[in-house]
């Protein structure tokens, strides 16, 4: 009689591959500038490489980590290399990798604390922790009115706060009945695209947003705020909500928190505070005073994922009042219920957010707090601050360039005097030779380049070649002009 045939990797097999990946993720972060930043591939190549069918048979696990190095790897945009200056940084690191594999492993689902208790706790927990370090207000502590939940992204952080604004104001009856158009929002001209795609999700409406012209630093203009919600209101409408932006995506530009959120309680609105990537330098004292101001905030949000070396995905919501989010969120079918959740003695993350089922985020993030402490995350945050300030300097002695915002933290933008063609055609050189990776934006409708000193492996040496880079591109491309 022939051997049964097993189809699961035994733990055996499970020690030795995975001593394989873990040297592998090794040498590929220690190997990562040798990479092109941003991937040279043609689009649907590594698609054409996969084939078109799964094997009758299983493969052997070291043919596909191979076929990953050949086939997959050509494809990667390396995020993680010290080259790589666009956007915000998505950090990864060696505590979060590991306690991400960690998670994987328990394999938790998390969406209830009684299908995971040390799941939900530990989560409860590292919010309290990081808001203690981030210098919050209280009332956003567990052991307060309200709470902090992990969600995947800013983007559903801020949804889930417009959510909860929108049952607040109609009690409920939104959820019941549906929207019936009267209820607006407010940002600034500045703020992430995120808001907008929530206002259709929400059934609010994206013509209910009401966008709010800037100054001269591309922060909000608190006075025209108050004014638009005074004009809605005598047109017959209800206004709702309203966010701020500590660091917009294109400038870092920080709004006006406090001035905001005092027209907000006047006028009871909802105040979000969206601080996705520089909330981060609140963990510093000398950026504490971000935080003048969120006082006033019903909810707050950043990302442990841009700037504090926690991978993707890990976003943290804050709010003020759990209640309000809870019952904008909660539905409880019988296949959920049970003791735990009667008792109400505990959190059940899944009233917190959209979906329902939920993985152990809070672990690798755990690992990252511990691992780096108050000094290491302070270290990075100064030493990425001070090396955009550098970068500043040499754009302001250059003849040839000019800043076009300022610089509060790691974000430098800039571009080169003369047309938005030439500035894109030294963004494109630049990206296509593979030495460094940069974005844009356009700012007072001029093209701007975006450098962003971010990325837990960047050092002096790295800003100095992407620097010499830009000047030397730019140069060739005028003496090409001439």
């Amino acid at each position: 009689m022939s051997e049964k045939k097993s189809y699961h990797m035994s733990p055996e097999e499970f020690r030795r591959h995975g001593r394989e990946v873990i040297d592998w993720i090794a040498d590929y972060h220690e190997n990562v500038e040798r990479y092109p930043v941003l991937s040279p591939v043609r689009p649907g190549e590594i698609g054409d490489s996969l084939g078109t069918q799964v094997p009758d048979r299983g493969e052997p696990f070291s043919e596909i980590l191979q076929d990953a190095t050949e086939r997959i790897l050509p494809g990667i945009t390396h995020w993680q290399s010290p080259g790589f200056h666009a956007y915000f940084p998505s950090n990864a690191s060696g505590p979060a990798i590991l306690g991400e594999l960690l998670s994987a492993g328990l394999g938790v689902q998390g969406m209830l604390w009684s299908t995971s208790p040390a799941c939900t706790e530990v989560e409860t927990r590292v919010l309290d922790m990081l808001a203690d370090l981030l210098g919050l207000p209280e009332a956003y502590r567990s052991t307060e009115s309200g709470g902090g939940v992990i969600q995947d992204t800013a983007s559903s952080g801020v949804l889930c706060a417009l959510v909860a604004a929108r049952e607040r104001d109609s009690r409920l009856r939104t959820n019941r009945q549906g929207c019936d158009g009267s209820q607006v929002a407010y940002c600034s001209t500045q703020a992430h695209s995120s808001l907008e795609k929530a206002m259709g999700i929400a059934g609010l409406g994206r013509a209910n947003l009401r966008q709010i012209p800037v100054d001269e630093h591309f922060a909000l203009d608190a006075a025209r705020l108050a004014a638009q919600i005074k004009a809605d209101r005598a047109d017959g409408l209800r206004p709702i909500f309203a966010c701020a932006t500590l660091g917009t995506t294109s400038s870092t530009a920080v709004d006006p928190i406090a001035a905001m959120g005092r027209i907000c309680q006047e006028e009871g609105l909802w105040f979000h505070v969206d601080a996705a990537m520089s909330g981060t330098a609140a963990i510093c004292p000398e950026y504490r005073h971000l935080h003048d101001g969120v006082e006033y905030a019903d909810s707050y949000c950043f990302n442990p994922h841009k700037w504090m070396f926690t991978n993707f995905d890990c976003s943290c919501l804050w709010v003020a009042d759990r209640t309000a989010l809870i019952g904008a969120l909660s539905i409880l079918p019988e296949y959920l219920v049970n003791d735990a959740t009667r008792s109400g003695a505990v959190f059940d993350y899944r009233d917190w957010q959209l979906p329902l089922g939920r993985r152990f985020r809070a672990l690798k993030l755990w690992f990252v707090l511990r691992y780096y402490g108050v000094e290491g995350f302070q270290y990075h945050i100064r030493r990425h601050i001070e090396l955009a300030r550098r970068l500043v300097g040499w754009i302001e002695a250059d003849r040839h360039f000019e800043m076009v915002a300022p610089t509060p933290f790691n974000l430098v933008c800039f571009r080169h005097r003369g047309s938005d063609e030439l500035n894109e055609r030294i963004m494109k050189e630049l990206n296509g030779s593979g030495e460094i990776f940069l974005t844009h934006t356009k700012l007072n409708g001029r093209f701007a380049l975006r450098l962003c000193v971010g990325q837990s492996r960047t050092e002096a040496e790295h800003v100095e070649k992407a620097w010499s880079l830009v000047v030397a591109t730019a140069k060739r491309l005028r003496r090409r002009a001439t």
